[in-house]
């Protein structure tokens, strides 16, 4: 009875434990082993990225892409308007309800590919 009363008082006093909640965070919720390729916000800004990451939508229609949702409007417009031509599935991650709030920096990821349920044995290189 006591140790369920302090499970109780520590999940409400903390949040329920994750499983490494870093690297969620990092890979806008997606675990390190899920990804087939991160581009980070800087590189977003680069005029050729936007082409290879068309091509690299039709070479790999499995997967699903994941936005970060505090990147400029701009940035998420243009790469949500992009999956959307592509009849490819993606999510928005605003990530609300973080104990920090920062900033998003240009190293921050800003669009991620990865599988929601399975392991990725050979990730996308560039």
């Amino acid at each position: 009875m006591s140790e369920d009363l302090t499970d109780f008082i520590k999940s409400h006093a903390f949040g329920v434990p994750q499983l490494r909640p870093d690297e969620k965070r990092a890979f806008l919720g997606n675990f390190r082993e899920r990804v087939a390729m991160a581009v980070t916000v800087r590189q977003l800004h680069s005029e050729q990225i936007y082409d290879l990451l068309d091509s690299v939508l039709t070479r790999y229609p499995q997967y699903r892409i994941y936005l970060n949702g505090r990147m400029p409007q701009a940035l998420v417009t243009t790469y949500m308007q992009q999956a959307l031509a592509h009849d490819y599935p993606f999510t928005i991650m605003a990530q609300s309800g973080l104990r920090v709030a920062r900033p998003i920096t240009a190293d921050d990821f800003g669009w991620v590919l990865a599988s929601p349920t399975e392991k990725i044995s050979r990730p996308i290189l560039l």
